[in-house]
């Protein structure tokens, strides 16, 4: 690490999870990241990479959001 400019190198680890809402795609992702929150630290960014939804009888059962998380890496 360069000591001397102030600056650090970092390493980030991405994991995919998907969230779930009867609500819409907005409170699946809020859910998925405020889960995953609760065992992983320092989460940096939240990328939707896919939204479905759940179809029963031709009515919207769930709202799902696919996301990547990405957080800082400790060894």
């Amino acid at each position: 690490m360069n000591k001397q400019s102030g600056t650090t190198d970092s390493v980030y680890k991405i994991v995919e999870v998907i969230g779930t809402s009867t609500k819409s795609w907005e409170d699946a992702a809020k859910n998925a990241v405020e889960t995953a929150s609760g065992t992983l630290r320092d989460l940096r960014i939240a990328e939707v990479v896919k939204q479905d939804l759940k179809v029963e009888q031709g009515k919207v059962k769930a709202y799902r959001t696919r996301m990547l998380l990405s957080f800082k890496y400790r060894s």
